[in-house]
């Protein structure tokens, strides 16, 4: 039987390394981190989820809002667990919960070699925006 819940931070551990095994995962020491994920729940609880399957974890999603647009980072689902809807039921649980919030609009980034994540969120309905560049600054050091 499967279960989606709210995420906490005692499901790291497997999250992790779930997304650890996920092609096209971008992960880092810093925005990663034990630390950096507690901190990222301590303002994002109702909208990051977990999927367990005989109690354990399939799939992740973060989700998060800055008051004013929606953000989904990390959403992974096990390889052999795939196409069955997970993916879909995990979005569609963050996008409920920001809409209840009142958040109207997403966004969320993939990287553009991720063939498989790009055809996931195209087939969810997010668009391509190229006319926006992305930009990024570590402003303190792992």
């Amino acid at each position: 039987m499967m279960n989606i819940r709210i995420m906490t931070i005692d499901d790291y551990d497997a999250v992790y390394a779930l997304w650890s095994g996920v092609a096209g995962m971008g992960l880092n020491d810093a925005d990663d981190s034990r630390e950096a994920i507690e901190l990222y729940l301590k303002f994002n609880c109702k909208y990051c989820f977990v999927t367990e399957k005989d109690g354990a974890i399939i799939g992740a999603i973060l989700g998060g809002h800055d008051g004013r647009r929606g953000t989904i980072r990390h959403l992974a689902v096990l390889e052999s667990c795939r196409g069955h809807g997970l993916g879909k039921a995990l979005v569609d649980a963050t996008l409920d919960a920001l809409r209840n919030d009142g958040i109207r609009k997403m966004w969320l980034v993939v990287f553009e070699n991720n063939a498989a994540g790009n055809a996931f969120w195209e087939k969810m309905g997010f668009n391509t925006r190229p006319d926006l560049v992305y930009r990024d600054k570590t402003i303190i050091k792992a």
